[in-house]
């Protein structure tokens, strides 16, 4: 039988130590980051669910595979649209925007 102390977390467990931490912006809202975190992982730390509309309909799209084949997680991230949220490193200061439609504004629905 094991003992299981609610004081203890995973973390405890491995002997890990909280990474470093720093601020991006989603949309206007500043988020803490971790080192190391894609931007997925931040949006999905702030109980941030869908970043992206689809261009026909407007229905909401987040993170889908996770590993970058399915470009459902896609958002602007410094003005460039397109990125892969679930592939791209956040980075301290990093401007993340909602992607609409294919992201390009003459373009765009």
């Amino acid at each position: 039988m094991t003992d299981h102390t609610p004081d203890r977390s995973p973390r405890d467990l491995v002997g890990g130590a909280p990474a470093a931490t720093y601020v991006l912006r989603f949309d206007g809202r500043e988020l803490t980051a971790q080192t190391g975190q894609s931007i997925a992982a931040v949006l999905w730390g702030a109980g941030i669910l869908a970043w992206r509309t689809t261009r026909e309909g407007g229905a909401p799209r987040g993170a889908f595979c996770g590993i970058g084949s399915c470009y459902d997680c896609l958002v602007t991230v410094n003005g460039r649209p397109n990125q892969r949220a679930c592939l791209v490193p956040a980075r301290p200061g990093d401007t993340v925007t909602t992607q609409e439609g294919t992201g390009r504004a003459s373009l765009a629905v």
